[in-house]
């Protein structure tokens, strides 16, 4: 719990250094005060997750100049460009355009910017979270975690509203003349107040930002473009797949059929299921740009994924997964090279040749099929995952020799007691076992 309000604590201090240098150099450019922030509050969120991801998957190369840099570049990197096309879908105006300078993308993400998320990156893991964990420590938990909380509902009525004002609901409510009810008048004045400050406010900062609803095409074909029912398609695809090519390479390699699920019901390998969905959002748009282009993009994105999906259940899980400490050119045993290069030969052949006829067959699924058919299996995924974390942390609470304490863990001792879980992932060690033997190369 403890790492849950530090994560939130840095996510707060990340998001408002933000701001500050935002509204600086916007003050600066402009010679006047302009509110930088999307938000009613002094924060810029972009920097808060940016910050986040970098602090929590690079935080073992503080000492390691040049990864760290790298690695900043690439995780910011792309959450600015995942920004910049979400905030344009919804308002149709760009918030930012680095397309006068060379070496930019979409005109969301350039060099210029890369290099200085970069530097940033490697300031906020080598000197902001030591500062803010001082800080921290100057105060007590409970106060801390009672702001904590005060803080992200605020946060979480801010986001509502500023939602709301990017949807156009402004432009589609009804006049206050045509609500007979006292207290439903009372209500829809005080909406339109708050939506109509928040769209003053954020056209102040972006004047071309449009709140006007536009009619929404409706495509013909089921999941077409590379839309959310497309991605759930091909992140379901990549994790059986992904899952049945590790069992085949195992029996290759080790001479055994081994289990490389991540989940605990079917055959589902989440890293490759998430990665086939992030690599088909990510480079949809560049499909005819060269092999030279997609194959660097892979390798650098697919290395920074394999670190980041390291690190993560490593920290929630307390287990390694993957090891290539024994492969050369390694980092922290976390990624390598050669299976970087993977990523990138990956890249390529998956937007070059796999998708367009994948993606043609699932466009091909019955649209009354296909809808229900996505939401019954999004569900049970959910549930799948759920489910497998539980198993997980009940198994990290046995090991600390904790009895169950509610019916939930009961279930989980029961069903899905350390035989159970060892025969699902036979290659993983846990973080506090030493000397019982060294997990698989693959994940």
């Amino acid at each position: 719990m403890e790492t849950f309000y530090r994560i939130i604590w840095l996510f707060f201090c990340y998001s408002f250094l933000g701001w500050l240098a935002e509204t600086a150099w916007a003050a600066v450019r402009e010679k006047k005060y302009v509110d930088r922030s999307l938000l009613f509050g002094p924060l810029c969120i972009v920097y808060g997750f940016a910050g986040v991801l970098i602090s929590i998957a690079l935080r073992d190369l503080v000492d390691n100049w040049f990864f760290l840099f790298l690695g900043s570049a690439i995780y910011a990197t792309v959450v600015e460009w995942l920004a910049g096309h979400a905030l344009e879908k919804l308002t149709h105006t760009r918030w930012w355009d680095y397309s006068p300078y060379r070496w930019n993308l979409d005109g969301y993400i350039s060099l210029g910017s890369s290099v200085f998320w970069g530097l940033l990156g490697m300031a906020a893991v080598k000197w902001i979270i030591p500062m803010v964990g001082y800080v921290g420590e100057m105060v007590p938990d409970t106060l801390s975690h009672i702001l904590l909380w005060c803080l992200l509902g605020l946060l979480v009525l801010d986001c509502l509203a500023t939602s709301l004002t990017l949807a156009g609901t402004l432009h589609r409510l009804p006049r206050v003349e045509e609500w007979s009810s006292r207290m439903a008048a009372f209500t829809l004045r005080m909406g339109t107040w708050v939506l109509r400050r928040t769209e003053r406010r954020i056209q102040k900062a972006h004047p071309k930002a449009d709140f006007q609803t536009k009619p929404r095409e409706r495509p013909e074909a089921f999941a077409a473009g590379c839309g959310l029912y497309k991605l759930f398609w091909l992140f379901l695809l990549g994790a059986f797949l992904g899952d049945i090519v590790e069992m085949i390479f195992c029996r290759l390699t080790m001479g055994v059929w081994m289990s490389r699920s991540s989940l605990v019901w079917g055959d589902f390998s989440l890293v490759w299921g998430f990665a086939l969905a992030l690599a088909s959002l990510l480079l949809y748009k560049h499909r005819d740009r060269s092999d030279g282009f997609l194959f660097t993009a892979g390798t650098l994105l697919g290395g920074a994924y394999e670190y980041f999906c390291s690190v993560f259940t490593e920290m929630v899980f307390g287990v390694v997964f993957w090891d290539y400490s024994h492969l050369p050119f390694n980092l922290a045993g976390r990624v390598n090279l050669l299976y970087c290069f993977f990523w990138g030969i990956a890249a390529v052949v998956w937007i070059k040749v796999c998708y367009p006829k994948i993606s043609g067959l699932i466009e091909k699924i019955p649209k009354k099929l296909g809808r229900p058919l996505t939401w019954v299996l999004l569900v049970f995924m959910v549930v799948n995952m759920g489910v497998s974390t539980l198993a997980l942390a009940r198994q990290e609470g046995r090991a600390a020799g904790l009895p169950p304490q509610n019916a939930v863990e009961e279930y989980m001792d029961e069903h899905f007691g350390d035989e159970r879980l060892g025969e699902i992932y036979p290659a993983a060690v846990r973080t506090d076992q030493e000397g019982d033997g060294e997990p698989s190369g693959q994940e």
